[in-house]
């Protein structure tokens, strides 16, 4: 019986090698890489194991049966040291691949070993760090559940405060809706007020207004009626007083019947006045007051419409028309003067030349009627001294009268005077009318007045 692992050769033994276990597959945890190079190694000892068995399958096959008996026979005797050399041969060539091959393939399993063991080692550390992944994940699994949950519970406070602060969001906008109509109707209150506050203020300053003109009314006329009583007073004082100097002086140069009738006149016409004149000026005056008042209330939305729009709009006119007109104006005016100078020096020798023309005749005539105006003024002065004794204690009284009749009128003349420039100051539109020219004009009229009676 031949050993385990050899097959029978004649006059060979050849030792068959021992096949090499299987590697260990790869765990699925195995990256791609190390699954390549594990494949790649089992393919080459396949390889080799196929080489070393086809050698082996080479040898190891019983030849065949040579045809005829002869052959056989005349080889077996011829040549059989040649065969057994050239076997010895062979089978040396394939103990040195043999053994080669085992050399590579105990390198191979050695490296395959190694590398056996550094995938063990790395699936351990891979399942050490899966386990590791696996734990973190469990971890990770149980905080975002934790989180979730946490989450939750804020997102449901938050959506409780949020419902909770839009309630009172909606309170609070109420609360300012309604604060905001109150203010509202408060502010249109308050507008309403403080237009009847100016309304009111402007009542109360058109009735100062007018309370004070009626009191500086009342005060000149009372001031008036002083004066005329105290001018009737003395008026009557001095007709008395005149009666009884006429009467002592003259020696009654009036009959005693038209004194009497006179002196009833007088006492009727005073009570005439007294009865119906006087209450009849008053009620006038008071009316003409009323209408003046009236007056005014109606004049002053036309004053102020006025103001507002025809004013400056004149003014602006006005303006315009005297910058146009300025340059006509000066042209006018200097054509004016050139030609008043020019007409002038035409004229001014002829009126010389006619004066001295008329000079002698005119001193001819004075000579000749010189002494017949003698003669009338010798033959009329005691005619004249007559009548002016005759009639002076008439023109004393008439000039007394007058004088009084002048004073009146320019007591009632400053009045109306002060009346008018009070009205023409209230208003702007009448401000501009009242000057100087027309304060002297007045003065100058005054004065007038004043030396014609000091002349009476």
């Amino acid at each position: 019986m031949p050993q385990a692992g050899h097959r029978h050769l004649p006059h060979l033994t050849v030792p068959v090698p021992v096949p090499v276990p299987a590697m260990p597959t790869c765990s699925p945890l195995l990256s791609p890489q190390r699954e390549k190079e594990r494949e790649r190694g089992s393919d080459s000892e396949r390889g080799g194991r196929g080489e070393h068995s086809h050698l082996l399958l080479h040898f190891s096959a019983p030849r065949a049966p040579r045809r005829g008996g002869r052959q056989d026979a005349g080889l077996r005797d011829v040549a059989p040291e040649e065969t057994a050399a050239a076997l010895a041969a062979e089978l040396g060539q394939l103990r040195a691949k043999i053994s080669a091959l085992e050399s590579s393939i105990g390198k191979q399993t050695q490296e395959l070993k190694s590398k056996d063991d550094g995938i063990q080692k790395l699936e351990k550390l891979i399942e050490e760090k899966s386990q590791k992944i696996a734990t973190l994940q469990s971890e990770i699994t149980s905080i975002e559940t934790k989180r979730s949950l946490a989450a939750e519970e804020q997102a449901g406070k938050a959506n409780a405060r949020a419902i909770e602060l839009e309630k009172q969001i909606e309170k609070l906008k109420k609360d300012i809706e309604a604060q905001n109509s109150k203010k509202s109707t408060v502010e249109a209150r308050a507008g309403d007020a403080d237009k009847k506050v100016q309304e009111l203020n402007a009542k109360l300053e058109k009735l100062q207004k007018t309370s004070d003109d009626q009191k500086r009314r009342i005060q000149k006329t009372e001031h008036a009626l002083k004066v005329a009583e105290e001018e009737l007073m003395r008026v009557q004082l001095e007709t008395t007083t005149q009666l009884k100097q006429l009467k002592e002086v003259h020696g009654a140069w009036l009959p005693p019947w038209l004194v009497t009738h006179t002196a009833h006149a007088k006492e009727m016409m005073s009570g005439h006045w007294n009865e119906h004149g006087k209450p009849a000026v008053n009620s006038l005056l008071q009316k003409a007051s009323e209408k003046s008042v009236q007056a005014k209330k109606w004049a002053e939305p036309h004053v102020e419409a006025a103001k507002t729009k025809w004013i400056p709009f004149i003014k602006e006119k006005w303006v315009t028309m005297k910058t146009n007109a300025e340059p006509y104006v000066q042209k006018v005016s200097a054509k004016s003067t050139e030609l008043y100078q020019a007409s002038k020096d035409v004229v001014l020798p002829h009126v010389v030349k006619a004066h001295k023309i008329a000079d002698p005749y005119f001193q001819e005539a004075k000579k000749v009627s010189k002494p017949y105006i003698d003669q009338v003024a010798k033959a009329t002065k005691p005619h004249v001294e007559k009548i002016r004794i005759i009639l002076k204690p008439y023109t004393k009284r008439a000039g007394h009268v007058y004088g009084n009749f002048l004073e009146k009128a320019t007591a009632y003349h400053q009045q109306a005077q002060a009346t008018v420039l009070d009205y023409l100051h209230q208003h702007e539109l009448t401000k501009e009318f009242v000057t100087e020219e027309l304060a002297c004009s007045k003065k100058q009229k005054k004065a007038t007045r004043n030396s014609l009676a000091s002349r009476l």
